[in-house]
Parts: C-alpha cells; structure tokens; sequence
C-alpha cells in the first residue's frame, strides 16, 4: 500500500499541481481547498488514516494554525507528519506553528511547486530509510 498525502490547500494552482506531482511518484493523494469545519477536517484525517498532512496556514474558513493544533491534540494522529506551506514569512508564525507540532515549515515565495514537492519527496524517501530529513 502506498503513503498517503492530505493536502489542504486554497489555491488550486498549488493543490492540482501538488496533487499531480505526487501521485506521480506513487503517492496517494487526496486534496480539499479546506472549506470544511474544523471538526469535519479531523474526523476525516482521522478516518482516512494518511501518513502525512500538507497544510497552507491562510484557509478562506479556517484557520491553519487551529487545525494544527487540534491534530496534534489527537492521541491517534500523533505520528502524522505536518508539512506546513504557506505565505506566512514571519518568524512568530514559524515559531508559534512548530510550537503547535508542525514537523516541517516552508515559506511558498521560496519555492516552486517543482521545488517544493522534491525537497518534501526527499524528506519522505528519507523517513522511509530511517535517515534524517534533509
């Protein structure tokens, strides 16, 4: 059975690109723009089962940093692995989201898509091996 990968994201450019990208290397991938409630996001992460979660912090009717935190408040998702994507480039909302458990932050005006889902993949394919991250 294959990793599988959540993606929240609004942008849709961003979220078929992604989706794209990683189902092309095996993944299985499902997306939401997050316009689900807090409550229905969790459930369905908890159901659903994935390996790890892509997040965008800046939701039209969520907030990222409360979804963050209230999986990381669920015993049974304590090993999913959080990789925050977002427009967010202060340092408080790096530091406050990894403070909330995210396993990974990256800043969107740093990378491409392409970009992007390498530096993720490599850190997939090394978490698989047993190696660090990077």
């Amino acid at each position: 059975m294959s990793e599988k990968i959540y993606i929240i994201e609004d942008d849709a450019n961003l979220l078929y690109g992604l989706q794209s990208r990683f189902s092309s290397e095996g993944y299985e991938v499902e997306i939401t723009t997050g316009e689900e409630t807090l409550e229905e996001l969790i459930n369905y992460i908890k159901k659903s089962k994935f390996d790890y979660v892509i997040l965008d912090l800046i939701l039209p009717d969520l907030d990222g940093f409360e979804l963050l935190e209230a999986i990381r408040s669920e015993d049974e998702l304590k090993d999913l692995s959080v990789f925050v994507f977002t427009d967010l480039s202060d340092e408080d909302s790096k530091s406050r989201s990894m403070d909330l458990g995210a396993d990974y932050y990256f800043i969107k005006t740093d990378f491409d898509i392409n970009e992007f889902s390498e530096k993720v993949i490599r850190i997939l394919s090394n978490k698989s091996k047993g190696g660090n991250s990077f």
